[in-house]
C-alpha cells in the first residue's frame, strides 16, 4: 500500500482547455507551453496527450526540449529564452528547435554559427514589460539581418509578451498591443508567409481578441486555471487538469485550550476533532498556508489548523457528521481551485503547481 498523496492529471481536461484556446482564436496556431514540467503536470505526459493537435511546443531551455525529443515528441519546440551558449545553436538546428532571439549576443551567435541546417527563429520585442526583447526602434535592422542570413529559415516570427493581460481594466495591455502593432507596421512590412506574429498568452487568448495573431501561447489556462482574479466568461469554461489528493491517516479529540502542530499557532476554543493528513511542504503544499485554508474531506470543506509541516497537515473536522482514517482529501482540484488556496497563501496558483516536487506521483487518466 503506497502513500495516498498523489496528483491526478486528467488528459481530457488538458485537451478540452486546448480546444477552448483554439476556438477563441480559430485562425491561429496554438503552441502549448510545457515549460517547468508542464506547470507541475508532467512535461512529457502532457506533450504526449496534446501531440495530436499541437503544431509545436514551448519550453524555457534546451534541456527541456531534449527531454521531449528523448520521449519521442517530434513537433518543433520553441526555446523561449533562446540559447545560453554557442554550442546549443548547432544542437537546436539539428533537432528542429526554434530559437527566441532577444538580445545582441544571441543574434550574433546565430548569424555567425556554422550550421548544416537553417534554423527557425522568433524575434523578441520589448513592448513594455522590460524583461526580454529588443527595443522597437531596433527591430527593422535586426529583422533585415536575420532574413538575409542563410542560417535563418525564411519564416520569422515577431513576438512579445504582455505584462498585465490579467488586469482586465488596466491600460497597459492596450499600450503594449499598440506598440507591437506600430512596430511591426513601421519596421517589418507584411510579406505574407515570411513573417508571423505572436503576443497572446493565456490571459490574452481568453480576454483580448485583438491580440490574436498567428501564434497563441497558452500556459496556465491549458491546465484549467484562470489567470484572472475575478470571473471572466471564457476563463469560467476551463477545467482544472490536476486534482491534488491525499487521505486522513490519524484522528484525535482535543479539549478547549489545547493547541496543534509546530509553534502551537492554533488553539482550540471548543472540544475539537482533529484529522491528520499525509501531505506537507515536502509535497508542495505551501508551508505558509494559514489557519482556515480550506481542504475538502469527503467533498466537504474543512479548515486547516496548525502549522503545515514537511509531511503532514492537521484539519479541524469537528463539524463533520462522520469521518474515518482513510477518507479521501482534496487539497485542490476542480471542486477547490488552486487559485483559492494561493489567495489564502498570498501567492499565485502558478507557483503552487510548478513547485510540486517529484515525490508526489502523477497519475494520468482519460
Amino acid at each position: 500500500m503506497s502513500r495516498p498523496t498523489v496528483a491526478l492529471i486528467d488528459r481530457s481536461a488538458l485537451r478540452a482547455n486546448m480546444a477552448l484556446a483554439q476556438s477563441l482564436a480559430p485562425k491561429t496556431q496554438i503552441m502549448p507551453m510545457v515549460k517547468a514540467n508542464a506547470y507541475g503536470h508532467g512535461m512529457v505526459q502532457v506533450a504526449q496527450a496534446l501531440s495530436e493537435k499541437a503544431p509545436a511546443f514551448g519550453v524555457a531551455c534546451i534541456e527541456e526540449a531534449l527531454e521531449l525529443r528523448k520521449a519521442g515528441i517530434e513537433q518543433p519546440i520553441l526555446l523561449l529564452e533562446g540559447t545560453f551558449s554557442k554550442d546549443e545553436i548547432e544542437v537546436a538546428a539539428k533537432s528542429n528547435f526554434w530559437l527566441m532571439i532577444e538580445n545582441e549576443p544571441q543574434k550574433a551567435a546565430v548569424l555567425e554559427a556554422k550550421l548544416e541546417y537553417p534554423i527557425h527563429v522568433w524575434l523578441g520585442i520589448d513592448t513594455g514589460m522590460h524583461r526580454l526583447g529588443f527595443p522597437p526602434d531596433q527591430v527593422q535592422g535586426i529583422f533585415s539581418q536575420l532574413e538575409h542570413s542563410s542560417n535563418i529559415c525564411s519564416t520569422i516570427v515577431i513576438a512579445s509578451h504582455f505584462a498585465c493581460a490579467d488586469d482586465l481594466g488596466g491600460p497597459k495591455t492596450i499600450q503594449q498591443q499598440n506598440t507591437f502593432k506600430k512596430c511591426v507596421a513601421s519596421t517589418v512590412p507584411d510579406r505574407g508567409t515570411d513573417r508571423q506574429l505572436s503576443i497572446a498568452n493565456s490571459a490574452a487568448i481568453l480576454a483580448w481578441p485583438d491580440a490574436h495573431f498567428d501564434w497563441q501561447r497558452p500556459g496556465y489556462m491549458l491546465y484549467g486555471n484562470s489567470p484572472f482574479t475575478t470571473a471572466q466568461v471564457n476563463a469560467d469554461m476551463l477545467t482544472p487538469a490536476m486534482t491534488f489528493k491525499s487521505a486522513v491517516i490519524s484522528l484525535r479529540n482535543i479539549s478547549p485550550g489545547e493547541s496543534v502542530g509546530y509553534t502551537s499557532n492554533w488553539t482550540s476554543n471548543r472540544p475539537s476533532s482533529i484529522a491528520t493528513i499525509t501531505v506537507g511542504y515536502g509535497d508542495g503544499y505551501p508551508r505558509h498556508a494559514p489557519n482556515g485554508t480550506p481542504v475538502l474531506i469527503n467533498n466537504i470543506r474543512c479548515p486547516l489548523v496548525g502549522r503545515v509541516s514537511m509531511d503532514m497537515i492537521t484539519v479541524d473536522v469537528t463539524d463533520l457528521e462522520s469521518i474515518e482514517i482513510g477518507d479521501e482529501v482534496t487539497l485542490w482540484g476542480p471542486d477547490l481551485s488552486v487559485n483559492e488556496i494561493a489567495h489564502h497563501c498570498d501567492t499565485i496558483g502558478y507557483e503552487l503547481l510548478t513547485r510540486m516536487p517529484s515525490r508526489v506521483p502523477r497519475t494520468y487518466i482519460n
